[in-house]
């Protein structure tokens, strides 16, 4: 297994479901490092569903904003799953942190990760021009952050309709 992986697609595209899959392979067990936080029910609902997936061989760790210190606290052992990154960027902007200098953390920490680390984080950009300055800016960030974390991971992929292409290692990076 590769020490570090992002997974991208759109909604319900089978991202956290391989990225489950992959985490528990080299061990059986694994980290499961969650961004989401529940405002209403419908957001408790997703939550619940996301649990409802997982066993025993889960150790869930909650992290909307300081994923730095989830990733630190939890490496040595067990790899781990992010899940995921753009609702860590919308607890990020929404709270009025600077989502760069947070983004800039993350890949510093990344590289000195021992364990395995996996990232779900969704493709936001291939849809129409937002039509509000808030949601432009959250598409923007989300582009550039993916780009970051993904050129800081050895292998990243991409699913479509609960196919996962590999997209990284390839002969076209630069």
């Amino acid at each position: 297994m590769e020490k570090s992986i992002l997974i991208t697609g759109g909604a319900r595209s089978g991202k956290s479901t391989l990225a489950e899959r992959l985490a528990l392979r080299p061990t059986g067990r694994a980290v499961y490092i969650a961004t989401a936080e529940a405002y209403d029910a419908e957001m408790e609902a997703r939550i619940a569903e996301h649990r409802a997936r997982r066993g025993p061989e889960w150790h869930n760790l909650a992290a909307p904003l300081d994923l730095v210190g989830a990733l630190e606290a939890s490496d040595g052992g067990d790899p781990r799953l992010v899940d995921c990154l753009t609702l860590w960027l919308t607890n990020l902007m929404l709270g009025g942190h600077d989502w760069r200098v947070e983004a800039d953390r993350l890949v510093v920490a990344l590289s000195r990760q021992q364990a395995p680390v996996l990232f779900v984080t969704n493709e936001v950009g291939a849809g129409i021009v937002p039509e509000n300055r808030l949601a432009r800016e959250f598409r923007d960030a989300a582009g550039w952050l993916n780009q970051s974390v993904a050129g800081a991971c050895e292998a990243v992929f991409l699913c479509v309709a609960g196919y996962p292409i590999k997209v990284k290692p390839n002969e076209h990076s630069f």
